[in-house]
Formats: C-alpha cells, structure tokens, sequence
C-alpha cells in the first residue's frame, strides 16, 4: 500500500533544509517539497506544488509563505487537500495606507541590500529578527544563512512580488473543512501568534498549538516538537 503524500511547503527564500528534520522523522509519509523556481504569484507557486505530486490527495503543510501558498493550492484544488497545516504564516492581502506602503518599502530595502551587498549580508540583517534571540549567532543562525546565500537576488525579487501582490485568503481559510493544524512560535515577532489565535477562530474545528522557546523559524529551531504536532495531525 502506498504511503500518503505530505507536501512541505517552504517559505521565503527557503528550501528543503527548513523541513530537513520533519522529512527524517515523518516516515510515514512520502514527504514532497517542491521549488518554486521564478514563481511571481502565490498562485503559480501553487499550481507548481500540485504539479509535484501525482497523488489524487495530499496532505499540506505550509511554513510562512508556504502556508499563504498552501491556501492558494486550497482555493485552486479543495478536492485534492485531505488535510492542512499552517506554521508561522497569515491570511491577510497587503494592508491599506501607511501600514502597506512600510511593509512594500522594506521589503524593497531588503532587495536593494541583496543586490549591492550579497544574499547572506541581506540574511544577516533580515534573519535576526526570524529566530528566538538566544539562537542568534548560533550554528543555528548560520545554518539559515546559508539557506538565504543559496538563492538569488532575483528569485527574491520575484517573492517579494508574490508577497505584495498576495490575495486575501481569509475566505478559504474560513472554508476550510479538513484537519486543520495553525501552529506558531512562541516568540514569533515576524508573524505572531496572536495572529494564529485569529486565524483559528476563523478556522471552525481547527487546532491551534503554541511552539514554545521559538522565533518564526520552528521548523529548525524547535524540530522535534513541530514534527511531533504534524504526526499527531497526520493520524488526525
């Protein structure tokens, strides 16, 4: 008998290494991450995770922009979702005013730092505020470093224009009639978790789980007990 499909969807600047520990631990599952490659949208990137998989339903697990993508993929093929996992992530488009024009403005700060200086100094400044802050200059640190130094300028270019065009995914998180997992760090200051709290009540019957001693980054700063809460959602 064939082994369920789990797809792990990365997040920004993020590749298979973000989910390494869950894809050892989670043997119960073939464990799919998929690249996004020069994906604009949030809906490409979707369509090119559905691609990856052959499987008539998967189960999805999506990391800060992974979970907008994993959404996505729910608005494009509900029937092929058998369960969802959001981690560290948010279902809102980009905000009105002042509050949209700052987040547009440094994202673009961040590119411009990516161009001129590299990808791992544009890390060093933006990862610091991605991990607890007794995990900063750690192995830890070095090891998303690295990550970000992997990808290119361009590619975060393209998505940084996914994030600003992203579509308001309330509505299909609302929609939503699957084991639904929402699960935050603790010490989340890029999405946190009062964030998921909300998320949660819009999400009727879904489970809300709190990664204690972790920044946005769970899946590597705290492995064991993110694998741990998707075993339990996988059995669910």
């Amino acid at each position: 008998m064939a082994k369920p499909v789990l797809l792990l969807l990365p997040g920004l600047l993020c590749d298979d290494a973000v989910w390494r520990d869950q894809r050892a631990s989670l043997t119960q599952a073939d464990c799919v991450v998929p690249h996004y490659g020069m994906a604009r949208s949030l809906g490409e990137m979707a369509r090119i995770a559905l691609a990856a998989v052959t499987a008539p339903r998967v189960s999805v697990a999506g990391h800060s922009m992974g979970g907008r993508v994993a959404l996505e993929l729910a608005r494009i093929a509900p029937e092929r979702v058998e369960r969802m996992a959001l981690l560290d992530t948010g279902v809102d488009p980009l905000a009105a005013g002042e509050a949209g024009a700052k987040e547009v403005a440094g994202r673009e700060a961040l590119l411009r730092v990516a161009r001129t200086a590299g990808m791992r100094a544009m890390g060093r400044e933006w990862a610091r505020g991605m991990v607890h802050p007794d995990r900063l200059d750690t192995p830890l640190f070095d090891e998303i470093l690295a990550m970000i130094e992997r990808s290119t300028a361009e590619r975060f270019a393209a998505q940084i224009e996914a994030l600003i065009r992203r579509p308001d995914a309330r509505g299909v998180l609302a929609g939503l009639r699957c084991p639904t997992l929402i699960a935050c760090g603790r010490q989340d200051a890029w999405s946190p978790f009062s964030r998921h709290e909300e998320m949660h009540r819009l999400c009727p019957g879904s489970r809300l789980a709190a990664v204690e001693q972790s920044g946005h980054m769970t899946t590597m700063e705290q492995p064991a007990a993110v694998t741990g809460l998707l075993r339990e959602w996988l059995s669910a």
